[in-house]
């Protein structure tokens, strides 16, 4: 897959499809760095920042990649997010709704102060753009782990 820039960039992650058969999924951003040791994520997940604070344009733009299995806690943002999924299959879950499937294309509008998360399916890894908007009203509120019963909850529709 080229950007618009034309550059190619050889971040694949495998995808398993409805046919059982294994795509590969070219990203279009860098993966970015590995956050060790992050006690909000529950394994492997890597961090591009595109847009920080910094920028003074009230938002945050970053690239998200959880290994499958991975999940952040639970968490919400004062100004709201915006989540663009981008590759592989994922899960986000607003407290107390069912958990909702995610797959390359769709987009989570989550309202301020919402205790939410969000992560990978088991069986893929998972890549979104996170857009943490009006971040004037201050930084994500983290809380307790999604417990793997929580997790496990997902079922088809």
């Amino acid at each position: 897959m080229s950007s618009c820039n034309g550059s190619v960039n050889d971040s694949n992650a495998a995808v398993e499809n409805e046919n059982a058969t294994i795509e590969t999924v070219t990203d279009v951003f860098a993966k970015g760095n590995l956050l060790e040791n992050n006690p909000n994520f529950t394994g492997d997940a890597w961090h591009e920042m595109f847009v920080t604070v910094a920028d003074s344009m009230d938002c945050t733009v970053g690239n998200v990649t959880f290994a499958p299995g991975v999940r952040n806690s639970w968490h919400s943002h004062p100004g709201g997010q915006i989540l663009l999924c981008t590759s592989g299959r994922g899960y986000y879950q607003a407290k107390g709704e069912p958990i909702r499937l995610l797959l390359p294309g769709d987009v989570v509008k989550i309202t301020p102060d919402v205790i939410h998360w969000h992560g990978a399916a088991p069986d893929s890894e998972f890549t979104h753009i996170a857009i943490g908007t009006q971040k004037g009203k201050g930084g994500a509120q983290w809380f307790g782990p999604v417990t793997d019963e929580e997790y496990d909850s997902y079922t088809e529709k």
